[in-house]
């Protein structure tokens, strides 16, 4: 098996980090315009080798990514420098599409040719338009992006803190676009088959005030990171290669990440079956009639962003 990993900033290091680690692959080849920071990342991950599962890990060109089986995309404008860590504004990660949507006009035609049936996930920042762009592009439908993935996990590392058990018990999701508009699924949110609100009732805690110190937190969750590290990368990279996985071992499991859906008319997060072709089949949970309304909400406003990034 064979990953190209475009983009070798910060999350490209993580996500390579983690695929190195967890012996995803047998080839990886990272490819960045700033090619001594490729080298230099392969080099570095590289001397750690003896350690973990074997690998051949090497910077390279586009033309490196020839016959890959799949094709992270990592590039763009990150939210530090591209100015996207105001939580008062409504466009959060919105303000990046310009810029980055001109990096994967650039970028994925001669992907596309050099790895024409590879599988391809975006997880550069807004991931849901941008992978949009990308089935555009590419013109074929394996194309999926990490969408609320991250968030969803946050959600259930934050419930699985608050009630003091293990986040594997918590069930909870976050759907529609990874951003401000994002939607939680609180009506369906459980730790061990028990209503996690209806737990926080129990426990002497008020649902409302939970929902809303959670909300805010895991929103925001990103901004605190970049605050305090520079850069939000070690969750995303790890949740990226579990990802990989899925694509590259068929795993068909149940992950909320982003593809384009056809009863909303544009990409976004809902829970899908993720395998060798990227997203198999997506399900559509049952959801409370505010959570219905905030979804519908949050598709306008990335058709609304999607339309101007073709306009």
């Amino acid at each position: 098996m064979k990953i190209a990993v475009v983009g070798a900033g910060a999350v490209g290091a993580a996500v390579t980090t983690c695929l190195v680690h967890q012996g995803q692959a047998e080839h990886i080849v990272l490819i960045d315009t700033n090619t001594a920071r490729a080298h230099a990342l392969a080099l570095d991950l590289g001397h750690g080798t003896p350690l973990t599962p074997p690998v051949n890990l090497y910077a390279g060109n586009h033309d490196d990514a020839h016959n890959a089986d799949l094709v992270l995309i990592c590039a763009g404008r990150n939210e530090r420098t591209g100015g996207t860590t105001d939580r008062s504004d409504p466009q959060g990660r919105l303000r990046l599409l310009s810029h980055n949507a001109d990096l994967y006009r650039d970028l994925l035609p001669t992907l596309g040719q050099v790895a024409p049936t590879a599988t391809y996930i975006v997880v550069t920042d807004p991931p849901d338009p941008l992978a949009q762009l990308a089935r555009t592009l590419l013109g074929h439908d394996r194309i999926l992006a990490t969408g609320t993935l991250i968030d969803s996990l946050r959600f259930r590392m934050y419930l699985a803190r608050h009630f003091q058990v293990a986040p594997q018990d918590v069930h909870a999701q976050v759907i529609g676009e990874h951003g401000t508009s994002q939607v939680f699924l609180w009506s369906s949110a459980t730790v061990a088959g028990t209503l996690a609100l209806d737990l926080a009732h129990h426990t002497g805690t008020d649902p409302d005030h939970l929902r809303t110190q959670a909300e805010e937190h895991i929103r925001y969750a990103n901004i605190t990171i970049i605050e305090g590290l520079g850069a939000s990368q070690y969750g995303i990279g790890t949740a990226v290669a579990a990802l990989a996985q899925c694509v590259l071992r068929n795993e068909r499991r149940v992950l909320p990440v982003a593809s384009y859906i056809d009863q909303y008319q544009v990409t976004l997060s809902l829970p899908s079956v993720v395998g060798t072709g990227g997203v198999e089949h997506v399900l559509h949970p049952p959801m409370s009639q505010d959570e219905n309304h905030n979804l519908h909400a949050g598709a306008q406003a990335l058709r609304t962003a999607t339309h101007h990034l073709h306009s």
